[in-house]
């Protein structure tokens, strides 16, 4: 299953790790957002399922992991309900910070829900939630980014604009903006 440090498939363990901290990070957003307000809550929770079939539908169907256990299983997922796309177009796209920003949203929105909410009212059990998001979000997807999926990629090898963008000594400055 695995050629040079590569897999082909992703053993369950990682899947199972990889998901983890996205749903503890998503599940952490939506409990921070219920302080606010149920609406917000709810309308986060679409935004999350936006970005999920986004992802799903617009890079996983280009990704040589369409059909394959990726990282973070999503290439099975994305086969069953979307058309194979063109690797090609997955190589090809160039990632910039701009354009992370809807994923940064994910846990910013909820971190700057927290800080207003406990400037009205302080809440161990909401401070609680926001310390951990902020760790799952940096530190647990760094671990996983960093040890667990990328290292282990093929779509890495043949091109991969989030590798690139994280991994290029050009993000220490603002030029990618």
């Amino acid at each position: 299953m695995e050629t040079a440090g590569r897999y082909e498939h992703y053993p369950i363990g990682i899947v199972l790790a990889s998901n983890f901290v996205s749903i503890s990070i998503y599940t952490l957003g939506v409990l921070i957002m219920l302080n606010a307000a149920f609406a917000l809550a709810a309308m986060y929770l679409v935004f999350i399922l936006v970005m999920e079939l986004r992802l799903l539908s617009m890079h996983c169907t280009n990704c040589y992991y369409r059909g394959k256990s990726c990282a973070f299983g999503k290439g099975r997922i994305s086969a069953w309900f979307f058309i194979q796309g063109d690797t090609m177009k997955f190589c090809a796209k160039k990632m910039t910070w701009k354009e992370m920003i809807p994923d940064l949203l994910i846990s910013l929105v909820p971190l700057v829900t927290g800080i207003a909410m406990l400037i009205i009212s302080f809440n161990i059990i909401l401070l609680s939630e926001m310390v951990l998001i902020v760790a799952l979000t940096t530190l647990g997807n760094s671990y996983v980014r960093g040890s667990l999926a990328c290292n282990h990629c093929k779509q890495r090898d043949l091109g991969c604009p989030a590798y690139e963008l994280f991994n290029s000594s050009s993000h220490k400055d603002s030029r990618n903006l």
